[in-house]
């Protein structure tokens, strides 16, 4: 493959240089490789679209939903900040429960067969029998990127469709390498829903729009605005496989940004959890999904208080 400068970039697309470094840092320029402190870009890399020239989604999303309905998840929350700081010792407990718990519910709901103690046997280090290496990896990969989001989370970083590739490339590491952080060439179906992603070549600008669209939900409670950003990133299905991983981390990644906890669909709910998405999907109900996600964040905060 060859590449360009990005001074050769300024002069092909007639931009400057600083607009494709943020191009560069936020991810949006298929294929450029960093070496160093300098950029190598594919020398057939389309020239990314201007944010400020996009115009924004007008899907009219809806939510049957009560004027109080979210005053006992505030509450509970408030409680649960009254009583910060966590101790250290308690503090790690907990997250290691939880980080257990999600990543055997998360694989779980995509077919994985690890059981719980599998899956905690295998973060320890060692290896099940009779399982495969996908199944493994899955696993690993998917504590890996629960680490990345607290990173993001400490670091105070905005959600962007860097940080998503991000996620996504170390849910599939090792996976499959070839599509790991970047989005797919090609049309897929998800199996047993009514909705049909959009074609291949949308999911470029699509996920530009949510993103765009994600910063203009200020408006809505943050566990609307979390489950919104879930349900429209797995709608765009902007990737080959992983999908769903990505958008529950993606999900909770903007819940702790809101002080929330984040959140576990158990994978007996799975059914439930994809109805309410398909719903989401092909009629822009989103009251179903946000009632879920809702009493996921009270059992959450619930389990929190319960040890405090």
């Amino acid at each position: 493959m060859e590449f360009m400068t990005t001074k050769e970039a300024v002069q092909k697309w007639n931009i400057s240089e600083r607009r494709i470094r943020q191009l560069l840092q936020d991810g949006r320029i298929e294929g450029a490789i960093k070496v160093g402190n300098s950029w190598n870009i594919p020398i057939n890399a389309n020239k990314p679209t201007d944010k400020r020239s996009i115009k924004l989604n007008n899907t009219e999303f809806k939510f049957d939903l009560p004027e109080n309905y979210f005053v006992k998840v505030d509450e509970l929350n408030k409680t649960l900040n009254s009583k910060r700081p966590i101790s250290k010792e308690t503090l790690r407990s907990l997250k290691e429960s939880i980080n257990l718990e999600w990543t055997y519910n998360s694989n779980g709901i995509e077919g994985n067969t690890l059981t719980l103690r599998e899956t905690q046997v295998v973060l320890e280090g060692i290896t099940i029998g009779g399982k495969s290496l996908k199944e493994h990896l899955e696993v690993i990969n998917h504590e890996k990127a629960i680490l990345f989001l607290d990173d993001l989370v400490t670091d105070k970083k905005p959600i962007t469709e860097w940080n998503i590739k991000n996620i996504h490339q170390l849910v599939l590491k090792e996976i499959d390498d070839d599509n790991a952080g970047k989005y797919r060439s090609e049309n897929v179906k998800i199996k047993g829903a009514t909705h049909i992603p959009p074609d291949y070549l949308l999911v470029p600008e699509l996920m530009e729009k949510l993103i765009i669209n994600y910063d203009t939900w200020q408006k809505y409670h943050p566990i609307i605005k979390s489950a919104l950003l879930h349900g429209e990133l797995v709608k765009i299905h902007p990737f080959v496989d992983g999908n769903g991983r990505t958008s529950r981390l993606v999900m909770n990644l903007s819940l702790m940004n809101s002080g929330y906890l984040p959140v576990i669909i158990k994978k007996e709910k799975r059914l439930e959890y994809y109805n309410a998405l398909d719903k989401a999907h092909t009629t822009g109900d989103y009251t179903d999904f946000v009632k879920l996600v809702n009493e996921l964040e009270i059992e959450m905060i619930n389990k929190y208080l319960e040890l405090l």
